[in-house]
């Protein structure tokens, strides 16, 4: 039954039309060119169309997620931040006050709903059960919103100079110093590499997104405070990535995890060019060849058809077989 429902909630979104969550998410990945990597400015990519989505709000205009199906209407912590960081960078490029008012209307959303999960950490809960192959049970957090999360809250204490939304982000970061099993979002694994985990399953999956994004929030904190050990949990987080991108090229396409599963989780084409775009933004806040070397590889993976139709097999094979 829960298979069921979640085909059914999967083709009313994809099939059917409308507006569903994939409205918000499926924006055309893009970098920001004004986005600076020695100081805090601009967020890393645009979300131009993020800030701009008209679907579902609550009285207060707060975006609501429509994931159909038994899930219904929800608030999404990670939605609400993109939201908040897309209408940033427009508020800095223009000076118009509503894109202000909108990326204010997210960071006070965050500092408010901060939760303390089960080990007394400071977390972003999901409050709607999640399939994901073993559905993830509400409440639910991740690695991803805490980055991103962040992200708003430090941009937001600069532009206001108001401390709570940094008290907040501090609380929030907490989460990254402590390993799954204590209540974080950390991972280290048997090389000592460490990860951030959109996904807090056992074993990890280390999502490939989730990852680089969640990974941003903390160099962000860093760019804010100058903190030393969130500057350390960025090396140590680039140090990884650098070690294990091998991992997720198949020879003709990018893997969306390392799922551990006979057959690999392939990238969708969007999630595909995402990963083609945070990399490049690595490679600007990082200075490291190997995110552009990569990048450049996975681009030309793009420009074949047979490429993109292989991928699309292997992906929707995945979905049928695990989910």
């Amino acid at each position: 039954m829960p298979r069921l429902r979640y085909y059914r909630r999967i083709f009313s979104a994809y099939l059917l039309g409308g507006k569903s969550h994939l409205t918000f998410w499926h924006e055309t990945p893009a970098e920001n060119p004004n986005a600076t990597t020695g100081d805090l400015g601009e967020y890393y990519m645009l979300f131009a169309e993020k800030a701009d989505y008209t679907s579902a709000r609550d009285s207060s205009g707060i975006p609501q997620l429509d994931y159909r199906g038994k899930i219904g209407l929800q608030y999404n912590p990670i939605a609400i931040a993109q939201y908040g960081l897309g209408n940033y960078n427009l508020f800095r490029r223009s000076g118009d006050p509503e894109r202000r008012k909108k990326f204010f209307l997210a960071a006070d959303w965050l500092c408010a709903h901060l939760e303390q999960n089960a080990y007394g950490l400071a977390v972003w809960n999901h409050h709607f059960d999640w399939e994901y192959r073993d559905t993830l049970r509400a409440p639910w957090y991740s690695a991803l919103a805490q980055g991103q999360g962040i992200s708003v809250l430090v941009r937001a204490q600069k532009e206001s100079g108001d401390a709570r939304y940094l008290d907040a982000a501090q609380r929030a970061l907490a989460s990254f110093c402590r390993p799954m099993a204590e209540g974080g979002v950390a991972f280290t694994d048997e090389r000592g590499d460490l990860w951030f985990e959109e996904y807090i399953v056992s074993p990890p999956t280390h999502i490939l997104n989730g990852f680089i994004w969640a990974m941003w929030g903390v160099y962000d904190y860093f760019l804010a405070t100058g903190d030393a050990s969130a500057r350390e949990l960025f090396s140590r987080a680039v140090k990884t990535l650098v070690n294990n991108l091998e991992r997720y090229d198949l020879g003709f396409w990018s893997l969306y995890e390392q799922s551990g599963t006979r057959l690999p989780m392939v990238a969708s084409a969007f999630y595909h060019r995402l990963h083609i775009v945070q990399l490049r933004v690595m490679h600007r806040l990082t200075g490291e060849a190997e995110f552009a070397r990569v990048a450049d590889r996975w681009e030309s993976y793009c420009r074949s058809r047979a490429n993109r139709a292989r991928a699309l097999c292997y992906k929707s094979a995945f979905k049928l077989c695990y989910y």
